[in-house]
């Protein structure tokens, strides 16, 4: 749905669409890493006969649901307006999640799993389009940084939840947490705009679109040519944007094998190399707050014209820090380092979906986060059987980790693939700068 024509949509303002995106990506984040909390608790299980395996498939479910609601969310997202498929996605996320704590047996848990997939993938890319939609110019890479930043935190409040409450508790219990996103719907359907506001981005400043002639209502363009909402899938595919959708397509999948074999098999892997499950799970606290922490720093670097090198050193630190998890090292350290995995996994995989945002016009990026992420899904689907086989296969504890370097030092090539950005032909407006490699070469 467009804007009706003289009357263009008003831009959310920056502050609140920051801190509702936070909100909602931190009760995800708890989704997604609630699998792996209680991992350890449910292989134990007396009834359900879990092994390592069926942990991966469990998984894999929930990943396997992720491109249908990434795809979907991202292409209604844009052409609805991001607030209808946001309060539709918050509802089947709790829906799901409440299913899941009621769940007697692993047939119908592994289908409420992938349920919950589909929710977890929606959100993503309708929470990053709407942020970015809002942000500053100037400090673009910050504040989409920052709600992206809830995906973490969501995982630290799993640590902290499952290290209280387990392994006394039954672990499904922890998945009614999941319902807390029902509160939401109505605070989203207040600050969420009805439809996709046409107003300049970092890098497509005013005076450059009223030169090239660009449309505010009705249409859309990337230079001189319009084309309407049904074509966006094919603009991506367009010489203008082929190259670097294919490479951010790649780059997702290799990101999303570390943040979904991690969010899985960490704790796991831990409980293999000896610690005990409440050790475990500190690990994995420590795993998200480095992804906080490291995603901010990384997004003021960011902010300064270095998006390209800041993703490309956060793969490269995944590789480093997961290598180090599996050698024996002090207690302080192995934490330290799990911080610095938590920012290579997470903190990376959330610059290439600012870089996404970045790279594409306000109701284009729905459409291009969703591809993204539904595309490289296949990465997320494949990587707790990848890390399951590998730990199957190799009887070393330390296989795991070792798994995680290459898709590290893929997703590092791919990125160092992309074209440097193409400077405004027009001034930017006062105020405002580039934040990264703007506008992709074709």
């Amino acid at each position: 749905m467009n804007p009706t024509p003289g009357k263009p949509p008003s831009r959310p303002r920056p502050g609140p669409a920051v801190a509702l995106g936070l909100v909602i990506l931190c009760i995800e984040g708890y989704d997604l890493f609630i699998l792996g909390a209680v991992g350890p608790s449910l292989l134990s299980h007396p009834e359900w006969d879990a092994t390592k395996s069926t942990l991966g498939l469990l998984g894999s479910l929930t990943a396997l649901g992720m491109p249908l609601g990434s795809i979907a969310a991202g292409w209604a997202g844009d052409l609805y307006g991001r607030r209808l498929p946001m309060v539709i996605s918050l509802a089947w996320l709790s829906l799901s999640m409440l299913l899941s704590a009621a769940a007697d047996g692993l047939a119908l848990f592994g289908a409420t799993r992938f349920l919950t997939g589909m929710g977890i993938g929606a959100l993503i890319p309708l929470v990053t389009a709407y942020v970015s939609d809002a942000a500053d110019p100037a400090r673009h890479s910050l504040q989409v940084g920052t709600a992206t930043t809830g995906l973490a935190i969501g995982g630290i409040l799993t640590g902290v939840v499952g290290r209280t409450l387990l392994p006394e508790w039954d672990f499904r219990t922890l998945f009614l947490f999941g319902a807390v996103p029902l509160l939401l719907i109505p605070v989203v359907w207040r600050l969420v705009p009805a439809v996709v506001p046409d107003h300049p981005t970092p890098d497509r400043p005013a005076k450059a679109l009223q030169e090239a002639g660009t449309e505010t209502t009705g249409t859309e363009t990337t230079g001189t040519e319009p084309y309407e909402s049904g074509n966006r899938v094919r603009r991506l595919l367009a010489p203008e944007y082929r190259r670097s959708t294919l490479l951010f397509w790649a780059a997702t999948f290799a990101g999303l094998v570390i943040v979904y074999g991690a969010s899985t098999w960490l704790p796991t892997l831990m409980v293999d190399n000896g610690y005990d499950l409440g050790s475990s799970l500190e690990f994995s606290i420590a795993f998200n707050a480095g992804a906080v922490i490291g995603t901010l720093g990384a997004a003021l670097v960011a902010d300064r014209g270095l998006l390209k090198s800041a993703t490309i050193v956060g793969f490269l630190l995944a590789a480093v820090a997961m290598i180090t998890l599996s050698t024996p090292q002090p207690r302080p350290l192995l934490l330290l380092v799990s911080a610095v995995a938590g920012f290579g996994a997470l903190g990376t995989q959330a610059l290439v979906n600012i870089y996404v945002a970045h790279a594409h016009p306000p109701r284009l990026r729905g459409t291009a986060l969703g591809f993204s992420l539904g595309v490289g899904r296949v990465g997320a689907i494949a990587g707790p059987s990848y890390l399951a086989a590998v730990t199957v296969l190799i009887s070393s504890s330390k296989a795991g980790f070792y798994a995680f370097v290459v898709p590290a030092l893929l997703g590092a090539v791919l990125i160092g693939l992309l074209r440097p950005g193409r400077r405004p032909s027009a001034p930017t407006p006062a105020g405002a700068s580039s934040t990264a490699e703007a506008p992709l070469a074709p």
